[in-house]
């Protein structure tokens, strides 16, 4: 269970930073930023976040605003994920989780 966990919570954080990154590439490259390599990189680590933002958002967001949905899921699903991992934890006794 604890890998399981291990694995959940490192999914999402590269997913986050990911996405954060492609957020910061956005507001530096301005107009450019379709050109730019690493912006079109990130963007295909991003890709399974930002459809699952696409399924699960509603019509009205716009495609422009899909990864800052995707972030914020990607955000809330690490938090659960971590709390999740401190109640096993807790559980099994911390000493099983080192």
């Amino acid at each position: 269970m604890l890998l399981f966990l291990n694995i959940a919570q490192l999914l999402l954080y590269i997913g986050g930073l990911g996405l954060a990154g492609q957020g910061l590439l956005y507001v530096l490259a301005g107009q450019g930023r379709h050109t730019n390599l690493f912006y079109q990189l990130i963007g295909m680590v991003n890709k399974p976040w930002t459809l699952l933002a696409r399924l699960i958002s509603p019509k009205q967001i716009v495609d422009s605003q899909v990864p800052f949905v995707a972030f914020c899921i990607v955000g809330i699903l690490y938090i659960a994920v971590t709390l999740a991992k401190i109640e096993h934890c807790l559980t099994i006794g911390i000493e099983a989780c080192q």
